[in-house]
């Protein structure tokens, strides 16, 4: 039999902890904005736990047949303190992926968050734990446990393709996925525009909106494409 959906990459090429540490605290609408607005998960990867929904780390790829957690198991024992498990369930829901025992093992194991394309179920015990996780749903129904799956390839989550190695921001907004040779010079640019928003809404807090350079902004947009205005 081939080997094709049955194997585990161990060696994953991670970027500097440094270099991911830079993008901490910076809300994920900036980072996606700056990578022109292509590079965020879906809206139904969603954080699920209300503790903790600010993540970030390195992604390390588990792709599993629907509802079987054998890989992800293998994976937990695979990825290292500040990885994020980032699992492609092939967005199935009928049967929860992993549980409040696997997240907690995640989390004793210094994981940095978990991502599913599928479902999780125990969602009341997330209060109880500090790994941030995002899913697509929920459901008490449990896995199988037949294998087989991969570890470390290229997978699909949340409708955008990620690679091992990835940097990921996530934060209540939902997740935006960074290729680690784009993110020196992304991460300047997010930070320019992360300050340039917060002097723009000091002004409107404290003077007031500035009426004139807005009308002018949308105004140039309408004109560019024609729009017919009735009085």
């Amino acid at each position: 039999m081939s080997e094709i959906g049955n194997r585990i990459y161990t060696h994953i090429d991670r970027p500097d902890p440094a270099l991911v540490e830079q993008f901490r605290n910076l809300p994920s609408s900036n980072v996606g904005d700056m990578m022109n607005r292509l590079y965020c998960m879906r809206e139904y990867i969603c954080p699920v736990n209300r503790k903790r929904t600010h993540m970030l780390g390195t992604a390390f790829t588990v792709k599993v047949p629907d509802g079987d957690n054998v890989f992800i198991h293998l994976a937990l024992d695979l990825a290292q303190p500040g990885d994020i498990l980032v699992i492609d369930g092939n967005g199935c829901t009928t049967r929860s992926l992993l549980g409040e025992i696997m997240m907690t093992y995640a989390q004793n194991k210094g994981l940095a968050g978990i991502v599913v394309d599928g479902a999780i179920r125990d969602s009341d015990a997330l209060d109880n734990l500090d790994i941030p996780v995002y899913a697509k749903a929920i459901t008490p129904q449990g896995p199988y446990k037949n294998g087989p799956g991969e570890i470390n390839v290229p997978v699909s989550c949340g409708g955008k393709v990620v690679f091992p190695g990835d940097i990921l921001v996530g934060d209540p907004d939902g997740i935006c996925v960074i290729r680690p040779a784009d993110a020196p010079k992304l991460v300047q640019a997010v930070r320019d525009k992360f300050n340039g928003e917060q002097v723009l809404l000091e002004r409107y807090r404290t003077v007031g909106n500035d009426v004139e350079k807005h009308q002018g902004i949308y105004n140039a947009i309408m004109n560019r494409i024609g729009t017919a205005v009735y009085e």
